[in-house]
């Protein structure tokens, strides 16, 4: 396993509420003023078990990818401008086993147990997991926490994953198995032959992107909000979740173990229906915050 070493602490999440590193055991739910008082790139974790959120910076995305980018599909077309009006949080990881077994454990997640072929549970990415399954899990994370959380939109999802950059990965314009788990015996125009782990990987596996997220190119499919549609002709362009076209299907992005490198990059779109349940699709969670 490739496991790069962290970075600066600058750079890290460090699990906060209103400032001040949580002890284990000692999270809570966030007051009113403590939501307002949070700065891009804050952490907190509202509950035991629950994912570790990290606070995102209002902006502006361009968001799908220039026809000169290698491997663009036309489905990721026509660009556009993007607006996040506010900041909101969003998971630092994807969703992990132990998170969704605790969510089992209460009565939630409609009691599904999924399986993890055989490769572990604990922080691997929670496979084999549907749409449904995914929102019955926000679902009872708001219960619990009371507040309100929910999938990523699929403008969000892109906006986190690029984190402020342009090129078709966080880090540059090419790829390797050093920087993100896919299907590395596959070579094209942005990668080089590389290792195949044919599975998952703990979520704290290689490096954060330059807003505290853990693969964002890789690893597991993240499923979204929206409704699929073939272009972007027509999207919301406020960032939230395209509920119109076909939404029998939902989309998912960001790459797993069993993709080809041009599925991992920002603007690659993917999508299956939402009652289909893989050893490559988990999810991420979002969260609105006061302001």
């Amino acid at each position: 396993m490739t496991r790069l070493a962290p970075t600066p602490l600058s750079l890290l999440f460090i699990f906060t509420i209103f400032g001040s590193p949580a002890q284990a055991g000692e999270a809570k739910a966030l007051t009113p003023g403590q939501e307002r008082a949070l700065r891009p790139r804050d952490g907190f974790q509202e509950c035991d078990h629950c994912p570790a959120m990290v606070v995102v910076p209002a902006g502006e995305l361009m968001m799908g990818s220039p026809p000169s980018e290698p491997d663009r599909s036309p489905e990721e077309g026509p660009q556009h401008s993007v607006v996040f009006a506010k900041p909101f949080a969003v998971g630092r990881f994807a969703v992990t086993f132990e998170e969704w077994d605790a969510c089992v454990a209460s009565g939630g997640c409609d009691g599904h147990v999924p399986s993890d072929e055989g490769w572990g549970r604990g922080r691997r990415p929670a496979i084999n997991v549907s749409w449904y399954d995914a929102k019955a899990y926000v679902a009872w994370l708001s219960r619990r926490t009371g507040a309100e959380y929910r999938l990523l939109s699929e403008a969000e999802r892109e906006y986190v994953a690029r984190a402020g950059t342009t090129t078709p990965f966080w880090w540059g314009s090419s790829l390797s198995t050093n920087q993100a788990n896919y299907k590395g015996n596959a070579v094209s125009a942005i990668s080089s032959e590389g290792e195949y782990r044919k599975q998952t990987l703990p979520v704290d596996t290689f490096e954060p992107n330059p807003w505290g997220l853990y693969q964002v190119h890789g690893n597991v499919y993240d499923w979204i909000e929206d409704c699929f549609n073939e272009t972007y002709q027509g999207a919301p362009l406020d960032g939230s979740a395209w509920m119109t076209g076909d939404c029998d299907r939902r989309g998912h992005r960001g790459g797993s173990w069993f993709s080809n490198p041009w599925a991992l990059r920002s603007a690659a779109r993917n999508r299956n229906f939402a009652f289909t349940r893989f050893d490559f699709i988990g999810f991420r969670v979002a969260r609105s915050l006061t302001r």
